[in-house]
């Protein structure tokens, strides 16, 4: 496997702060997604998303929009380095059923801080600022 899908859902995404992150470790872009109905989403203090998995019953669940990258996998470790502390990678399953890797929140980096589920992604959340 010379190459992973990776979804993003904040500042990795085009035209954002982090894209860089992504073009130096040679990944191309491949498509705009969204979730499956089972995560939410904070603000991390204005500066980027944290989105977590939860239960699809959570009535406070959505989808989330997302940013799919084909990233070498040689690159995918200085991409996750990079990230803001608590984020990582785990598995991210898309609407269409497809599973792919995708970057998520540990748990306790939410705690206290703004819940932004209802946007439905970080672009639409920080049009609002």
């Amino acid at each position: 496997m010379d190459h992973v899908k990776l979804a993003v859902n904040g500042t990795l995404m085009r035209g954002l702060p982090l894209e860089k992150n992504l073009l130096e470790a040679g990944a191309v872009f491949e498509r705009e997604a969204a979730t499956g109905k089972c995560y939410r989403l904070w603000s991390i203090r204005d500066n980027n998303p944290a989105m977590l998995r939860v239960d699809p019953a959570d009535p406070n669940a959505v989808s989330v929009a997302v940013e799919v990258w084909r990233v070498p996998a040689a690159g995918l470790a200085s991409v996750l380095l990079r990230e803001p502390e608590g984020l990582s990678v785990g598995k991210v399953t898309l609407s269409d059923g497809e599973v792919v890797l995708g970057v998520i929140a540990e748990p306790e980096l939410v705690r206290g801080q703004k819940e932004i589920s209802s946007y439905g992604g970080w672009r639409s959340y920080i049009a609002t600022l």
